[in-house]
C-alpha cells in the first residue's frame, strides 16, 4: 500500500486530485491510502512520518508548501514531495527541499499519473523500512537498517544508530513489538539488537557496532537461535 498525502486548500482541486488518484489506483493494480490537509501547518503539526508521497500545493494562506517542505525534509529524509502549482517559477526552488517533481495547474490526468508512476518507481528503488521516532517537539523518521540497537535507561529509550544516539519516551516492549518482524531481538531486558549489526559473540555478550552488550542467561538461547536463524538466510 503507497501512503499519499495530499496538502491542497482549494476544494475543486482536492476533488480533481482524489479522483485521478483512484483511476490511478485502478488502472495500476495498486492500492493507496490517502489523507487530506488544507494547509501546509496542518501536515508539519505533529508530523507522522507515514508517508510514501507528498502532493503539496504551494501557495496557501497559513504555511505555503515551501515552508512546509522545508520543515519536513528536517524530520523525514526520504518521502517523495511532488509540488503542485500554477507559477512554474516555484520549479527551481524545490531543489532545495528535494523535490521529485512538479506539476502545473490546471492538472491533467496524464501528467499527474506520470508523476505519481515515477515516484512509486522511486519508492521501490529504495525498498528501505523506516520507523517513526517520537522526539521532544515532533519526530525522526529513521532508517531501519541504521539502528544498532535500543537500551531502555532510567524510564527513556535509547536508540544507539550509526548517525548518533537519540534519546526519547517511550516503553521498550513497544519498540520491540513495532520491530518485531525486522530481525530485531532482545538479549537482556534492557536492550533490543538488530541482528544486522551483531559482529559476534564473546563469553556472554554480544558485540554489537563495536559494543559489548550483556545477554541475559534466560535469553541467551533463544537469542542465539535467532542471530543464527538470521545469518543462514542472509548467506542464502
Amino acid at each position: 500500500m503507497i501512503r499519499i498525502a495530499v496538502v491542497e486548500d482549494d476544494k475543486e482541486y482536492r476533488k480533481v486530485l482524489d479522483e485521478y488518484l483512484k483511476q490511478y489506483e485502478k488502472e495500476s493494480g495498486t492500492k493507496i491510502r490517502i489523507q487530506y490537509f488544507e494547509d501546509g501547518e496542518d501536515i508539519v503539526e505533529d508530523y507522522s512520518g507515514d508517508f510514501d508521497i507528498i502532493l503539496m500545493d504551494i501557495e496557501m494562506q497559513f504555511m505555503d508548501g515551501m515552508t512546509a517542505a522545508e520543515k519536513i525534509r528536517s524530520m523525514d529524509e526520504e518521502v517523495v514531495i511532488i509540488f503542485i502549482t500554477n507559477m512554474p517559477g516555484y520549479a527551481t526552488s524545490g531543489y532545495k527541499v528535494e523535490a521529485l517533481d512538479y506539476v502545473l495547474k490546471p492538472v491533467s490526468y496524464y501528467a499527474f499519473s506520470q508523476r505519481i508512476a515515477r515516484a512509486v518507481s522511486r519508492m521501490k528503488k529504495r525498498a528501505r523500512k523506516f520507523v517513526s521516532i517520537p522526539m521532544k517537539g515532533g519526530m525522526r523518521r529513521m532508517d531501519v537498517s541504521r539502528i544498532c540497537y535500543v537500551e531502555v535507561f532510567d524510564h527513556d529509550l535509547i536508540y544507539h544508530t550509526l548517525d548518533g544516539n537519540l534519546q526519547t519516551k517511550g516503553a521498550l516492549k513497544d519498540v520491540e513489538q513495532t520491530l518485531s518482524d525486522l530481525n530485531f531481538f532482545r538479549c537482556s531486558k534492557g536492550f533490543l539488537v538488530n541482528m544486522e549489526h551483531v559482529e559476534g559473540i564473546q563469553d556472554n555478550d554480544a558485540i554489537v557496532a563495536g559494543d559489548r552488550i550483556r545477554i541475559s542467561r534466560t535469553l541467551k538461547k533463544n537469542f542465539l537461535n535467532s542471530l543464527n536463524d538470521y545469518m543462514n538466510e542472509v548467506s542464502k
